[in-house]
């Protein structure tokens, strides 16, 4: 198939064992929310040191032998998805970056921990996520099974507009797999960013500017606890940093569900999401804020 149908779950392969995580986490995305599922293979960019003059037909036969192999196993898991697949000659990132502006969402690998704890992401990982027009989840080697915990965790940092996108995603993808969602909203003390006191000025059930970061979120979940009245949420509101705050919330989670500004730059993923990226112990979810 040559164009990715509207509303599928795409999932990037490279043709290694770390796709196939990403092709499982995809077929039961695809199922449960009713969606096709769209696997992309670039036979360009394929991790094989071969001959100029084999490269092309080898490099072509792996990609579409990775392809059906992929889709078999979409097909055992979940029998009743509708499952397409597409080899390009294009640049898997911009392949990838292309189709996303058709997708539900998009599905990709990672090579999971190393020596060093924390995400390995490659460059074609690091390119598509700061560029991709959905929501693209990362998904580690050795995560098995999609959603095996009970909570989706969701960074609430933004008001208005701008976290629609982000708390949108969240909610949905807790419903559609009975979850329920952990709201967290990080928060620190004017005049000491970058540095949290270990002794708070009030207990924090007293400290007025906790209890206004509370109503804050509070506000902020009013529209989506209505909108999504079977989903049961935790609202979290926690002095520190943003990042170690959410790694700490989504320790025991299915997905962590975080936003990045639209805007194009040579930095293309901001430090917190970098962060919770490399060093998340449950999948990763970036959303594109509106």
């Amino acid at each position: 198939m040559e164009v990715v149908m509207g509303g599928s779950v795409l999932v990037g392969l490279d043709g290694t064992a770390h796709s196939v995580p990403a092709v499982r986490w995809g077929a039961e995305e695809a199922a449960v929310r009713g969606l096709p599922l769209h696997l992309l293979h670039s036979w360009t960019s394929q991790p094989l040191n071969l001959t100029i003059a084999q490269e092309a037909e080898n490099k072509k036969r792996f990609g579409a032998e990775a392809l059906s192999s992929a889709e078999a196993m979409a097909r055992e898991l979940h029998p009743d998805i509708s499952v397409t697949t597409e080899q390009v000659s294009e640049h898997s990132v911009d392949a990838l970056v292309d189709r996303s502006g058709q997708a539900a969402m998009m599905v990709l690998g990672s090579r999971g921990h190393g020596a060093i704890a924390g995400f390995l992401l490659g460059s074609v990982s690091l390119h598509v996520l700061g560029r991709a027009e959905c929501p693209a989840i990362t998904v580690r080697e050795e995560e098995a099974l999609a959603y095996g915990r009970p909570e989706v965790v969701v960074g609430v940092q933004e008001s208005g507009k701008p976290g629609e996108a982000v708390l949108e995603f969240a909610f949905a993808a807790a419903e559609a797999h009975h979850s329920s969602v952990r709201a967290v909203r990080a928060w620190e003390p004017l005049g000491v960013r970058g540095h949290v006191p270990t002794a708070p000025a009030h207990p924090p059930e007293e400290d007025p500017s906790a209890v206004a970061e509370e109503k804050k979120l509070a506000g902020i979940l009013a529209p989506w606890r209505a909108r999504f009245p079977g989903v049961n949420v935790v609202e979290q509101v926690q002095r520190g940093r943003v990042a170690p705050v959410l790694l700490g919330a989504c320790s025991q989670a299915s997905l962590l569900v975080v936003g990045r500004r639209m805007e194009r730059s040579t930095m293309l993923l901001g430090p917190i999401v970098f962060a919770v990226l490399h060093h998340s112990s449950c999948p990763v979810a970036v959303v594109p804020r509106i």
